[in-house]
């Protein structure tokens, strides 16, 4: 039941058709990394994965985190499997080398990631914050703020928050109340943040706590934020653990999922107030934070792709030993036998094969952004590099948002597949739907990352990044030799159909008034997101098309790699034609009440 078994098959083949994994590692600094080590970090993590953190996923559901006096206590066996993660190097794996980490590409990471969040995503929600917060620090503390936090931050001995969210705040960082009072070569901060992700526990030394507040003469706004570092228990000059700070966890939330992880009301001052280290400098906090933003965005992002696949997982294993009702054949040949399991059942199949064929577009679609951002850091080719960034700067609210938002329809489907058996917490299919449910949420509602596409990312450039990556995919599609091949021509057909959507939407919200296109803004990243993805499935398609023809020996895998492309070619690229509509037509009516015909 609470089996979990990593698609390494899978996996390589997005690294490697998506992510451009060979070039990847051809880039300068990954001499040491080779086609076999990956493989073999994969294996031990698919291992770690499988056998450590999946077998206590539900019982962190069930048992949840425990709060007592300021204290939070994890459910059992977290604790010994975060000493364990350590242990073995895997919460230092994606860091940088200046600090201890290993400094692998970001593409291997996120393939990693994926394990650590499909497994146990409660679980994996720690090293997300702590990774987080040291690139923080890495970026814009001083040198001897960086030697005191980030070695042991990096091993995992002390773990990372981020503390912005306020009660009357919500996502308007303007609103921020915290105060930083300056006082000798450090600030005294005070102040309640809500929903700080694993911001008390029990499985760490110390937990370093990065501070949203404002000085006493910040300007109003967001331009008068400041970010300051303020952990758990002080640091004395010698790398040791000193007083405890004057912060304390007043509650920890009661939620629809991820029980296992703790989500912590943070009281800053209740005395004479916490003592914080300026990041950065004074009220130049967001953009401190905003460093850290495309990993996180990227990471939430694939929290849509890991628990959708580990949704997927089980309602399939599900089909395949259920006994239910009468099956039908497999084809129209009256002499095929019927399944034995409701895997036969054709609108089963049809649920399983749409979770399946979004499960792999929202990989390709992460993977490929995981190498850009290689790319973009990495590349010998400043000008490589640049329009690298620029492709990831794009395609960053893409991931977050699409995958996520994907996410809540698969799990709900992972759950009608189990039919009532789904609805009860005795399968663990509902564990999954109520895990995702936060997802849409974190680092940014959907919302917000829509505005940020049209906002910022399309509007700033007059849409030409938007407009290039629309021409390569086309040409793409002009480029393509079907050769005769019906299945190609399917799926190449449904991409050209779901580019021309994608086009007039562009087009139409460049030139539209602010609070039409922002009216739009959430149908156009859906239509962003079905199409990339399904020019990603495409060439997923041929890939596989040319290896069978090269005789590869995995033919089951790469026939179904085709029949699961065409599958979203027919079954999900035609939505687009529908979400342009949206966009194009459907601002009279979603801004046509007044706020008191509601």
């Amino acid at each position: 039941m609470n089996t979990y078994a990593p698609p390494l098959r899978e996996m390589l083949f997005a690294m490697k058709e998506h992510g451009g994994l060979d070039a990847v590692l051809a880039q300068s600094g990954h001499e040491e990394v080779n086609g076999e080590l990956v493989e073999a970090i994969l294996d031990e993590a698919a291992k770690f994965a499988s056998e450590v953190l999946a077998p206590i996923n539900a019982q962190g559901d069930t048992q949840g985190c425990r709060w007592q006096d300021g204290a939070v206590t994890t459910a059992d066996g977290f604790k010994q499997a975060y000493a364990g993660f350590c242990a073995t190097g895997w919460n230092a794996m994606p860091a940088g080398t200046e600090f201890g980490g290993q400094g692998m590409p970001t593409l291997l990471s996120t393939a990693v990631l994926e394990m650590w969040k499909a497994s146990n995503m409660a679980f994996s929600l720690c090293q997300m914050l702590t990774l987080g917060a040291v690139e923080a620090i890495t970026h814009h503390a001083s040198d001897a703020l960086k030697q005191r936090y980030l070695p042991a931050m990096v091993e995992g001995r002390w773990t990372g928050t981020m503390n912005i969210t306020e009660p009357q705040a919500g996502s308007d960082l303007a609103a921020i109340r915290t105060k930083a009072v300056p006082e000798g070569d450090h600030y005294r901060i005070s102040g309640t943040k809500i929903f700080i992700t694993w911001g008390e526990h029990d499985m760490a030394q110390n937990i370093i706590h990065l501070v949203l507040a404002r000085l006493p003469d910040a300007p109003p706004g967001v331009r008068g934020i400041s970010l300051f570092v303020c952990p758990k228990f002080l640091v004395t000059a010698d790398g040791s653990l000193g007083d405890r700070n004057d912060l304390v966890c007043a509650s920890i939330e009661h939620k629809i999922g991820i029980h296992g992880s703790a989500t912590a009301v943070m009281s800053f001052g209740e005395g004479p107030g916490a003592i914080g280290w300026l990041v950065g400098e004074e009220n130049k906090g967001l953009a401190c934070m905003f460093t850290m933003m495309n990993h996180a965005r990227l990471n939430v992002g694939l929290e849509g792709v890991a628990i959708s696949d580990r949704a997927y997982q089980k309602a399939r294993q599900f089909a395949l030993d259920r006994v239910q009702g009468k099956t039908l054949g497999r084809s129209a040949d009256p002499g095929t036998a019927p399944s034995a399991t409701i895997i036969g059942h054709p609108d089963v199949r049809r649920m399983l094969m749409d979770m399946k064929a979004r499960v792999e577009a929202m990989r390709a679609l992460a993977y490929y952004t995981a190498g850009q951002m290689d790319r973009a850091h990495g590349d010998a080719d400043g000008a490589v590099r640049r329009s690298a960034q620029t492709l990831v700067d794009l395609l960053i609210p893409v991931v977050k948002g699409w995958c996520t938002d994907n996410a809540l329809g698969i799990t709900s489907d992972g759950v009608q597949v189990h039919g009532g058996m789904g609805f009860i917490e005795e399968t663990g299919a509902s564990q999954h739907l109520r895990d995702a449910r936060i997802t849409t949420i974190y680092e940014g509602t959907t919302g917000i990352q829509a505005n940020d596409l049209i906002g910022r990312k399309l509007a700033r450039d007059g849409g030409a990044a938007m407009k290039q990556l629309i021409a390569t995919m086309t040409a793409d599609v002009d480029a393509a030799d079907d050769a005769g091949d019906a299945l190609l021509g399917s799926i190449r057909a449904a991409l050209a159909t779901g580019l021309r959507a994608l086009t007039e939407a562009t087009d139409w919200l460049l030139a539209a008034p602010a609070r039409d296109a922002a009216a739009g803004a959430v149908p156009y990243l859906k239509l962003c997101g079905t199409v990339i993805a399904g020019w990603l499935m495409s060439r997923a398609a041929r890939a596989a098309t040319l290896q069978l023809a090269r005789g590869d020996t995995d033919g089951d895998f790469l026939s179904a790699k085709r029949i699961t492309a065409q599958h979203y070619a027919l079954h999900v690229l035609p939505h687009a034609g529908a979400l342009r509509d949206t966009v194009l037509h459907g601002a009279a009516t979603t801004l046509g009440l007044a706020d008191t015909q509601f």
